[in-house]
């Protein structure tokens, strides 16, 4: 259950909290109302009072004995007995229900409207009657007296059957073109129908003739009022034997007496949604109105709201329980909502409990859980240092975030930040101050943030103004720096347009072209408004528009080589950071210990069995420790000493020429596997050069085969 107060009215919805699903056995259904608080808490005031999908409409027998409700899917109604707080019968239809409406007592007799045009009629067993008429229909009510139902829908005509004849009568003729809603006064029978163009007529069901009619869609505009089209008549209703509520597609209600073509009082909802449902409450002379969005209670004669109740999800038909506080919504959900407001009466006979239980509720109130704490995310406990929090019992985790102590937030945030009350009374001062200022004579300037675009976008400007005034007709577009929506892009400076940023640089030629060609398609259009007088300016079209053409695609070339130029730049400013990254990195590449020491880069020698364990940089050889230190001291050393330093070992050589200069020689070292491999191929070139055997004692003759050559028989040797 739900407690919700609005305008100091308590408003308890009965309906609100988990719900279990149809298809869980009941062995299931017990075990989790075991486990679960808030299933035990729910109150389920009627078994099964749900649709499989979505509910549309609702009444109340006139007994007080049985609720019946219609929705989908698959089309159904449902009955509900208030006596044994369970569903009584399910029927199954053959199509949707667009309106019902119980003709006896209790369930015994109901008239059914389909989507389909036709109508239907059961009985208590079941189905009894099913019969068509000529149009698709929207509303009906029935005349007691006489047995007649009055069909009104897409006609302009109103049907008439007769259930005591079992026939059609004569059809009422109206001024509309359709017809939406239909009602009968419940004192003196006469029969009042709302159509599209949102008019009124009434007729005398004795005389079948028109005795009035009023025009709703134009007393509905008020000074306040917006609307775009004709308001319709969506809902209608009468409340004794003089009054009458009309309900427009423009979310007004109009309050008439009949005496009078002229409305007592125009309540708005101000959602601009059309009316659904409009009931009198007698007791505190209130009208309960409703869209689709909101239910309003207010007094029928001042207009004063009394409360008002905003469901979860749309409404499609409200019934009130006869003399209680009780409210059943049909909505789009198939959870029918039940509301109690014990302001409006008792609570009905079959659910007296419900009286108990709200004066237990409103003697002990409880106070919201979370009214004392603050709502914190992950960053906001990182810019607080409270990250160590974590998985205390300060924080409690909730979504993703926590919920934490407000006492302890504010003590924190001003110990962060002492002077935030200061920098913030500043900040109000200034925004008076530059409100103040905004009244005077106001000079061009540029704001504060995104200068440069702020610049460009007054050229453009400037521009569309000159062209707009060289044109008849034209009218100049609203610049984006007077255009509130973005207002804060030129005053917040987290708006800032970074120009150095890789995406700002890749996107700025296309950009600049872009506003190259709107500047050129600009002057163009200047032009042909300077000149619309030439009558040649037709013939020479064609050819601007190849010429046209062919500098489009020229700045499509320029443009896609100026986005390669900018990657090209991007990726050298890449390896150039790297570069420059490895240098600072071998530039301070240090040794040191795991072990803390002190600091100290050399190592103490504790045990000889225990090993020393070092760690070096990514990117570092290691050769030895000697020649770390070499080159470090060598780093150190001035440029005359290292030069010195590398003429004695032979790495460079200075030589005088002859027309004066010097020349400079280097040798650069080689490494140490170089000069192995070196070495290596060497020792192998004297190792083969050792071994090899000379033929110099072989004899040269050529052999004694046939024709002076060597042969292939059996030698002399």
């Amino acid at each position: 259950m739900q407690i919700s107060s609005v305008n100091d009215v308590k408003i308890y919805n009965l309906s609100h909290g988990k719900s279990l699903p149809e298809w869980l056995s009941d062995r299931k259904k017990r075990q989790l109302q075991k486990k679960d608080v808030d299933i035990q808490r729910r109150i389920e005031l009627i078994q099964d009072f749900e649709m499989p999908t979505v509910c549309t409409s609702i009444k109340v027998s006139r007994d007080g004995q049985f609720i019946l409700a219609t929705g989908t899917y698959k089309p159904r109604i449902r009955c509900y007995d208030t006596y044994q707080l369970s569903l009584k019968f399910e029927r199954c239809l053959d199509s949707e229900v667009v309106a019902f409406d119980i003709l006896s007592d209790d369930y015994s007799k109901l008239v059914f409207l389909h989507c389909d045009r036709y109508v239907e009629f059961h009985s208590q067993h079941g189905h009894y009657y099913k019969t068509r008429i000529p149009k698709f229909g929207r509303d009906f009510s029935y005349h007691y007296p006489s047995c007649d139902l009055y069909f009104v829908g897409t006609s302009s005509e109103v049907f008439r059957l007769n259930l005591e004849q079992g026939r059609f009568l004569s059809s009422l003729q109206t001024d509309a073109v359709e017809n939406n809603v239909c009602d009968i006064n419940p004192v003196h029978h006469l029969f009042a129908t709302g159509s599209s163009e949102g008019r009124v007529e009434c007729w005398d069901p004795r005389v079948r003739s028109r005795v009035g009619m009023l025009d709703c869609a134009l007393s509905s505009l008020t000074e306040g009022t917006e609307v775009e089209g004709l308001p319709s008549v969506t809902a209608l209703k009468f409340n004794g034997s003089l009054n009458m509520a009309v309900g427009t597609s423009t979310g007004q209600v109009l309050l008439y007496d009949l005496r009078s073509n002229q409305p007592l009082l125009i309540k708005d909802h101000f959602y601009n949604l059309p009316i659904k449902s409009l009931t009198f409450h007698n007791q505190l002379d209130l009208v309960v109105s409703a869209d689709s969005k909101i239910i309003k209670m207010w007094n029928k004669d001042n207009g004063k709201v009394f409360s008002s109740i905003q469901p979860q999800t749309n409404i499609n038909d409200v019934c009130m329980y006869p003399n209680s506080g009780m409210l059943f919504t049909a909505n789009e959900d198939p959870k029918m909502n039940t509301f109690y407001i014990p302001a409006l009466g008792p609570a009905p006979r079959w659910c007296s409990f419900l009286d108990n239980l709200t004066e237990e509720l409103e003697e002990s109130p409880e106070s919201t859980v979370y009214d004392d704490y603050k709502f914190v995310t992950r960053k906001d406990l990182e810019n607080l240092g409270l990250s160590h929090l974590v998985g205390s019992s300060l924080l409690r985790a909730y979504m993703h975030g926590f919920f934490m102590d407000i006492r302890l937030y504010h003590k924190v945030k001003s110990m962060a930040n002492p002077f935030a009350y200061e920098e913030y009374r500043k900040d109000k001062i200034r925004q008076k101050i530059d409100e103040s200022r905004a009244q005077r004579v106001q000079i061009k300037k540029l704001p504060k943030v995104n200068k440069e675009l702020a610049l460009k976008l007054m050229e453009e400007g400037d521009d569309e103004a000159e062209v707009a005034s060289r044109k008849k007709k034209g009218k100049a577009l609203p610049s984006i720096l007077g255009d509130e929506r973005f207002k804060v892009m030129f005053e917040n400076p987290e708006y800032q347009v970074d120009e150095q940023s890789e995406e700002f640089r890749l996107l700025n030629p296309i950009v600049s072209k872009v506003g190259q060609k709107r500047k050129k398609k600009l002057r163009l259009l200047a032009q042909q408004a300077a000149a619309s007088h030439q009558a040649a300016e037709d013939e020479e079209e064609p050819e601007g528009r190849a010429s046209s053409d062919e500098e489009s695609s020229d700045d499509d070339k320029s443009w896609v080589e100026e986005v390669r130029e900018q990657r090209r730049l991007l990726r050298q400013e890449d390896r150039d950071r790297r570069k420059q990254e490895r240098k600072e990195a071998d530039h301070n590449t240090v040794l040191f210990e795991r072990e803390q020491n002190g600091g100290e880069k050399t190592s103490i020698p504790k045990k000889p069995s225990q090993p020393q364990f070092y760690q070096i940089k990514a990117g570092e050889e290691f050769r030895s420790f000697n020649d770390i230190a070499r080159k470090q001291k060598l780093q150190k050393a001035s440029l005359e000493d290292r030069l010195k330093l590398e003429e004695h070992s032979g790495t460079s050589n200075m030589a005088d020429t002859a027309v004066g200069s010097k020349q400079l020689t280097f040798t650069l070292k080689k490494s140490e596997q170089q000069r192995k491999q070196q070495q290596a191929e060497h020792e192998h070139h004297k190792e083969r050069k050792k071994l090899r055997r000379s033929a110099g004692h072989l004899s040269s003759g050529r052999g004694r085969g046939w024709g002076g050559g060597r042969g292939r028989g059996r030698g002399r040797y």
